[in-house]
């Protein structure tokens, strides 16, 4: 076919401003290249659409890693990611040394005590007849199903577990710490954070199975008249705030959204009471929500930039992919590519609700 004479008005064109647009090919994955899950969301980055958006989320982390001020990664957690079987690689980026502050829904973390005492997680049906499996005490969720029996001795223990502590209030953090030092299972989140002083904050406690617990402690505690532990959510606060106001920088990673995503931006904000506001220094999140519905889990960290909750230099990505899928592939170039080796450990000294320091070793 004749080539085409059809071209754009004289003078109409700014062919530099052309060239510098279209200075860069979108580059297709190669497979001839690729070997390992790091080399595929390397790859990634050249890409395009919601590939390229988790290729820029690992440019977050390789520069996150990199930062020689040692940014006080807080890692905010929600969704059904047990069930969806990231309990393993959740473990590793722990013992890893790639999180420094858990913020979790109780549910993620109660499935992990969950099956760090022994229970388990089994394939499921969507489609299943729900009016059986509640027959059978089975609970579903998704295509996931749990042993209701199982999860009812594990509310009791962790009753049971508060028991032993003290009466008064106590902060999340504290009463997860004692938790973890009572589970025998080195592959718990749980059990390692605890070990490795990771705090591990839980803001919507109540409303989960541990909630549920607790909620039977306090019932025997009050029938028998006697004193009982009681978790102080704006302690949470309080904690958390002074783990961020004493971080020379803070970066946010968020798989999913909910409580936690808000929980760890609203600590900067808090900052304010302790008259050091600042923003967070890198974000990431892992999410399917999505933002034009105006609610939190699905909100741009652009948006989080008119709060001050990052700031306005911040490097960020944020891809839209279901974690269940996004995460192990973010993770595992993580992991392959060792980008915490060699990053020492932060160390909490608290002394009561106090923050007395994080030293580092």
């Amino acid at each position: 076919m004749p080539k085409s004479t059809l071209s754009a008005p004289a003078g109409r064109i700014d062919a530099r401003a052309k060239r510098r647009i279209l200075r860069q090919r979108v580059q297709p994955i190669d497979f001839d290249r690729v070997t390992t899950v790091a080399d595929l969301v390397g790859a990634m980055r050249g890409a395009s659409i919601q590939a390229r958006n988790l290729g820029l989320c690992a440019e977050v982390l390789d520069n996150l890693y990199k930062d020689r001020q040692r940014p006080t990664v807080l890692l905010g957690l929600a969704g059904p990611l047990i069930a969806a079987g990231l309990r393993k690689i959740l473990r590793d980026w722990v013992a890893g040394g790639f999180v420094d502050v858990i913020v979790s829904t109780g549910a993620i973390l109660y499935q992990d005590i969950y099956q760090a005492r022994g229970f388990g997680h089994f394939v499921g049906d969507p489609q299943a007849d729900d009016s059986r499996l509640h027959d059978l005490l089975i609970d579903r969720i998704y295509d996931v199903y749990v042993d209701e029996e199982k999860f009812m001795e594990t509310d009791t223990w962790l009753g049971y577990l508060a028991d032993e502590l003290p009466p008064g209030n106590y902060s999340s953090r504290a009463y997860m710490e004692y938790v973890g030092g009572k589970l025998d299972d080195s592959q718990s989140i749980v059990a390692t954070a605890a070990r490795r002083g990771v705090p591990m904050f839980v803001p919507a406690i109540n409303d989960s199975s541990i909630g549920i617990g607790l909620t039977h402690h306090y019932h025997r505690a009050r029938q028998s008249g006697r004193g009982r532990m009681a978790i102080d959510s704006i302690r949470d606060n309080y904690e958390l705030t002074q783990i961020v106001v004493q971080s020379e920088k803070t970066a946010a990673i968020y798989i999913a959204g909910g409580v936690p995503k808000n929980y760890i931006n609203d600590s900067v904000v808090m900052g304010y009471i302790f008259g050091a506001e600042k923003g967070h220094s890198y974000a990431l999140q892992l999410t399917a929500d999505n933002p034009h519905w105006g609610g939190l889990s699905g909100s741009t960290l652009k948006e989080a930039v008119s709060w001050g909750k990052i700031r306005s230099r911040a490097t960020t990505a944020m891809c839209f992919v279901e974690p269940s899928v996004s995460f192990p592939l973010l993770a595992g170039y993580a992991l392959q590519r060792r980008l915490a080796k060699g990053r020492k450990p932060l160390r909490f000294e608290w002394e009561g609700d106090l923050l007395r320091r994080i030293r580092r070793g």
